[in-house]
């Protein structure tokens, strides 16, 4: 019946533009430092590194890349840096789900830009925190020297991926590394420090220092395999444990020994056989509005993910700016916060607009958040949120402390959580729908999501109104086409800035996704969290 909708219509000719856009994007990204280099990988015998993750996950199993978008735009004035120089994502090697890391060597002979170092951070934090195996394709030159200062020393820098290496090992969590290229100085403590560690003869070789810096260092001239090939350092320094003649044969070892990993306590989410919506997924396209003030019906696109289309909500008539709802995703039992857009009443018969958190729609998702804790539900948070209600009225009543209760529910729930930004996510409204700074397992973005403090045209206003003020305080007229040669130059930033393609670039989200793939995203990440563990919660200042 939507077909025949003429809105729908437009909505969903919008949507598979900007779907078409993202995957234009990625066919560039995907060539890596371009098509010259990944001929002059297979020249060296190599395969790329994503030719290498293709041989190594199961044939015709689902792959959901983490970061693809990171460093995009990024770095332009040292050549640019796609994907982040490095290859990750989830995978099923043997059935079992693994996350992979694999360098890529076309980009900067895979040296390390900062948003390298924060996308192996993402990945390591992902497999942590579901402890699943965790498998490094090794290609790289190391730290990209021009920019050391913004990737070697901090907390959240190089080094912080060899303690993590150290912390897994602590877990009982499995890594294994592959040296199939250069692996070099402090990158080669990330193999070694990993459970077993594989090398290809011929391409693989790893050392502290290369041939030219021990020159430089001691004067001892040596050639580069026999300081650090696989020959040296499967037979004299025991510091690589299997001697692979090929990638081909070095990926199929590594399928070899996830295979015979024993069977782990799984945390116990709840799951039936899986059922279909009795709506078509392929409608969400045309549900979203072009239009992102537009209202329209959260209730209609969940219809189109969930399990035979059905949701149970908690509180239906109650904070209606919220919707609260147990559901089932591929067969996983869910608990779903979703911001509404439609236009509705509170009890009082007060006007509420949709996209808007209101005190009461706040106090429902805290006890709903918490309800999920302690069934031990994973929660699934669906962003088109402008914020918490402002004004005198709602000062008044409070929504500072029911907007932190929410807050505070959200910060301490231990049961994993998704997040799904497909419209708006501005301000404290991001917080409270638990935005990448509150540990969601993965957070990922529709080609239609904003993330800001606020909107472009609201944060121009702001600012226009600060400047035009300054001027009149010092006695001056303002000038109304200055002045709106300011707006339009503050919002022209702020919209730069709330595309999911600024977000991406910068890891804010794992990834931009086709909508139509959201209830497979999301199934995928429940599966990788059951192999994680639950804390018990405690729900520390919350009073409701």
């Amino acid at each position: 019946m939507h077909k025949e909708n003429i809105e729908f219509n437009i909505n969903e000719d919008a949507m598979l533009l900007k779907i078409a856009e993202v995957n234009n994007k990625l066919d560039k990204i995907v060539l890596g430092g371009g098509k010259s280099r990944i001929a002059r990988q297979h020249e060296d015998g190599k395969m790329t590194a994503r030719e290498r993750i293709d041989k190594l996950i199961d044939k015709n199993s689902y792959f959901f890349e983490i970061g693809a978008f990171a460093g995009y735009e990024m770095y332009e004035e040292h050549g640019g840096c796609p994907a982040g120089g490095v290859i990750a994502g989830l995978g099923y090697v043997e059935k079992r789900l693994c996350m992979i890391v694999a360098n890529d060597a076309t980009v900067k002979a895979g040296a390390w830009f900062p948003i390298t170092g924060k996308k192996n951070l993402r990945a390591q934090e992902i497999a942590m925190e579901n402890r699943i195996p965790i498998i490094y394709l090794v290609d790289s030159a190391g730290v990209y020297l021009p920019m050391q200062d913004e990737i070697f020393p901090d907390k959240e820098h190089f080094g912080r991926i060899f303690r993590n290496n150290a912390k897994m090992s602590s877990m009982g969590i499995t890594q294994i590394a592959a040296i199939m290229g250069s692996c070099v100085a402090g990158g080669a403590y990330l193999p070694i420090m990993s459970d077993e560690a594989l090398i290809v003869e011929g391409t693989g070789s790893i050392f502290l220092a290369g041939p030219y810096l021990v020159k430089a260092a001691i004067g001892e001239d040596v050639d580069q395999e026999t300081l650090g090939g696989a020959s040296t350092h499967c037979e004299i320094s025991g510091v690589t444990d299997y001697k692979m003649p090929d990638d081909a044969t070095c990926l199929e070892t590594i399928r070899k020994l996830i295979s015979k990993i024993g069977a782990q306590a799984k945390a116990g989410f709840d799951r039936i056989e899986s059922k279909i919506p009795l709506f078509n997924i392929s409608e969400v396209s045309g549900l979203f509005p072009v239009n992102s003030t537009k209202p329209y019906d959260m209730l209609e696109i969940l219809k189109r993910i969930v399990d035979d289309s059905e949701l149970t909500q908690y509180k239906e008539d109650y904070g209606k700016t919220i919707i609260c709802a147990y559901a089932r995703i591929d067969g996983w039992a869910v608990g779903i916060v979703a911001n509404q857009r439609l236009v509705s009443k509170n009890a009082q018969g007060e006007m509420q607009f949709g996209g808007v958190i209101y005190s009461d729609s706040a106090d429902k998702a805290t006890r709903f958040i918490m309800n999920c804790n302690q069934k031990k539900i994973p929660l699934v948070f669906v962003h088109d949120v402008t914020g918490f209600m402002v004004g005198k009225r709602s000062e008044h009543g409070g929504i500072i402390k029911d907007g932190a209760k929410m807050v505070n529910a959200v910060a301490n729930s231990t049961v994993p959580k998704f997040t799904i930004i497909i419209g708006n996510s501005f301000g404290a409204g991001n917080y409270a729908m638990c935005g990448k700074a509150y540990d969601p397992r993965l957070i990922v973005a529709w080609p239609t999501a904003k993330i800001a403090v606020m909107g472009g045209t609201q944060a121009a206003k702001v600012l226009t109104q600060i400047q035009v003020s300054s001027i009149k305080k010092k006695g001056e007229a303002p000038d109304a086409k200055a002045e709106n040669e300011l707006f339009e130059k503050i919002k022209g930033r702020y919209d730069r800035q709330t595309t999911p393609y600024y977000a991406a670039a910068r890891l804010w989200v794992d990834a931009i996704i086709d909508p139509r793939e959201t209830r497979k995203l999301i199934s995928t990440g429940i599966e990788m969290a059951d192999h994680g563990i639950v804390e018990k919660f405690n729900s520390g200042v919350i009073q409701t």
